[in-house]
């Protein structure tokens, strides 16, 4: 059964490192929370290791200048990890091909200028049209604030015919911007799946990004690693299927199902929720603190 704390503080002795989720746990998407601020930055003087692991299409450079931007201070990180690093070495290494249909906002541009050292000799990555594309890769929609994953079908449909294959460079599904909720890139791909598409992923709750935190980390076999994050289906499931323990946090995407107060879930509520969803963190919490 799910055991809901008020603190990191209570069970972070138990723990050597955690792999923290960013939106909806450490920020909303335009500030930081002082206290989740805070609770990394103690977990660390604890003596253990904090790896910012999120699902941002971007390489780990433009997530830590964000981050930097938002004022989160930097003894509360030791290491960021993105869906974006994950994706982009597969993107590289021709997953998809290397003529390319890039769905996805100006802001995503690194994720094809930013080339990793051990891909400086490779075959260079063109963006084209979809009529001229090998493959799509999808980091989100064109425009968050407006579009939904139906606005693609006509292409989508298109792009199927020819047998595209697709990357996904972001797995959420959506994310809360302060108060707006807007389509993240993996709503996008599973369109593509159920119009009959093929997408790959890299992200959470996929092997991949946890492969490379482990590795940049350098941590031990038996590394006692705790997951926290707000997403269900992302977090919290992979870190199910990896094998570590997760604290779910409540108060993120799925806020209102657990009560008027944000900071304190209903305990029922929660059990109810997540038998539907069929996980089990070990651990749940209001807000990260």
């Amino acid at each position: 059964m799910t055991q809901i704390i008020g603190a990191l503080s209570e069970i972070a002795d138990s723990y050597d490192a955690l792999f923290c989720d960013l939106w909806g746990c450490l920020h909303d998407g335009r500030q930081p929370w002082p206290e989740a601020v805070a609770a990394l930055q103690s977990f660390r003087k604890r003596g253990g290791q904090v790896c910012l692991m999120t699902n941002a299409p971007r390489p780990n450079r433009h997530v830590i200048e964000q981050l930097d931007r938002m004022g989160v201070p930097r003894d509360a990180w030791d290491l960021v990890v993105s869906s974006g690093d994950a994706a982009q070495e597969a993107m590289f290494a021709g997953a998809v091909g290397r003529k390319i249909w890039h769905i996805g906002p100006d802001k995503d541009e690194g994720f094809f200028t930013d080339i990793p050292p051990e891909f400086a000799d490779a075959p260079p990555i063109t963006r084209v049209p979809l009529s001229e594309a090998e493959g799509i890769v999808v980091s989100g929609p064109f425009d968050e604030e407006t579009e939904t994953p139906e606005d693609y079908r006509a292409r989508f449909l298109l792009a199927r015919e020819r047998g595209l294959p697709m990357l996904c460079a972001n797995p959420d599904i959506v994310v809360d911007l302060g108060e707006t909720r807007i389509y993240c890139a993996g709503a996008l791909a599973e369109f593509y799946e159920s119009l009959g598409g093929k997408a790959f992923y890299f992200g959470k709750p996929h092997p991949p990004i946890y492969d490379r935190a482990r590795r940049l980390m350098d941590l031990p076999e038996d590394a006692r690693i705790l997951a926290v994050g707000d997403g269900i289906a992302t977090d919290i499931k992979g870190a199910a299927q990896e094998g570590i323990d997760a604290l779910f946090v409540t108060g993120g995407l799925a806020a209102d199902a657990f009560g008027p107060d944000v900071e304190n879930p209903d305990p029922v509520a929660l059990a109810e929720w997540l038998s539907v969803h069929e996980q089990a963190p070990r651990y749940a919490i209001g807000r990260l603190r």
